[in-house]
């Protein structure tokens, strides 16, 4: 658990550094580009890290996976600041220009992600797998929702 906090951390100041360099010379829109693949990032590292438990190809640890959780719903609570307005940039961002044209769809389908996140990081409390799986299975198909929408491939 120590080691995952010491890389956790060592994951945001990488990013916040680089942001911070990244900011004097990048316009707004590369700025709110780089924030989101950020959070991202962060986001598929710690869901591929529960996902490899829930398959059984990684040993299940309560804390660790309760952890994962936990940063997945923080994270996913970032969101919505990472799509302002002005911030598509064709071929620099994965999102597709349809954010801002259907913005209310989008806001829908990030506010399930954000709570099937929440929900799977208090089921994670549990300890429970019985319980976890399904939950996590829920996060998951909210992430294939918006990105089969919204997201280039």
């Amino acid at each position: 658990m120590k080691i995952i906090k010491t890389l956790a951390a060592f994951s945001v100041l990488a990013l916040v550094s680089s942001l911070s360099l990244a900011h004097d010379t990048e316009s707004p829109a590369e700025q709110a580009i780089h924030y989101r693949q950020g959070l991202y990032s962060a986001i598929g590292w710690n869901f591929g890290a529960m996902g490899a438990v829930v398959k059984g190809s990684m040993p299940y640890d309560k804390a660790t996976f309760a952890a994962h959780a936990a940063h997945v719903a923080a994270l996913g609570d970032m969101l919505p600041e990472a799509f302002p307005q002005g911030s598509f940039i064709e071929h620099k961002t994965e999102a597709k220009r349809a954010i801002w044209e259907h913005r209310a769809e989008f806001d829908d389908l990030l506010k399930r992600f954000q709570e099937k996140a929440t929900i799977l990081a208090d089921v994670s409390k549990s300890g429970s797998l019985d319980k976890i799986k399904p939950a996590f299975q829920d996060v998951r198909a909210s992430c294939k929702a918006c990105h089969d929408k919204f997201k280039e491939d």
